[in-house]
């Protein structure tokens, strides 16, 4: 069985996917924090949810070392500080990165990144020794934490290696989705950029989960 890594877990959308990649049976799942302690409070907390002992907390670097499949869950703020502090760490694994170039106040505003999106700067960063994929970030928080439920809403998959895509195509599937592979890395540039724009169909129409279905699959 795999063990799927879910770095920086203890934010907004790290928890529901672990819970929910838990409660699949299919993978291992580790909460990684900066803090250990705070990775260990998750992963009880989520096992609370469950009723069962399924999730283990610890630091990120120490968690990332347990894995086959890493999922990068942090604020851009911490995108390029995390990926230096865990370059070593993470050659020769797959990371699936659910990182948004958002730029407070205006998240509802699309902010393209000087290495052109959080996904092209995490392969920069890391380098040719780590596979990169972009996918997960139009799913909602809300949606996520409703776990006793499929998500009507599709993952768009980018990347640059077809086996890594497919292990991402893979968790989106355990984690009551469907996987859409939407091409080269490259296009994570438009995945990102359509998550403020559904923050703002959110705010206008007040609702939580506007999400993205692709049609004539």
């Amino acid at each position: 069985m795999e063990t799927v890594v879910v770095l920086g877990g203890t934010g907004n959308e790290g928890p529901g996917l672990a819970l929910r990649w838990a409660k699949s049976g299919k993978y291992k799942v580790l909460i990684g924090s900066r803090q250990a302690e705070k990775g260990e409070r998750v992963a009880r907390e989520l096992n609370a949810k469950l009723g069962l002992d399924l999730i283990r907390g610890a630091s990120n670097e120490d968690a990332a070392r347990e894995a086959d499949l890493c999922v990068l869950t942090i604020p851009y703020s911490a995108h390029a500080t995390t990926l230096t502090d865990l370059h070593d760490v993470l050659q020769g694994r797959i990371l699936i990165d659910v990182t948004v170039p958002l730029k407070p106040p205006k998240v509802s505003q699309v902010y393209v990144p000087p290495g052109g999106s959080a996904g092209q700067e995490a392969q920069t960063i890391l380098g040719p020794g780590v596979r990169v994929v972009s996918a997960f970030q139009n799913v909602g928080m809300a949606h996520l934490a409703e776990h006793e439920s499929n998500i009507d809403c599709d993952v768009l998959v980018c990347g640059d290696d077809k086996g890594a895509k497919a292990a991402a195509i893979s968790l989106a599937e355990a984690a009551g989705m469907r996987g859409i592979d939407a091409g080269p890395l490259q296009n994570g540039i438009v995945v990102e950029g359509l998550t403020p724009i559904l923050i703002g169909i959110n705010m206008r129409y007040k609702v939580k989960g506007a999400g993205i279905k692709i049609t004539g699959i």
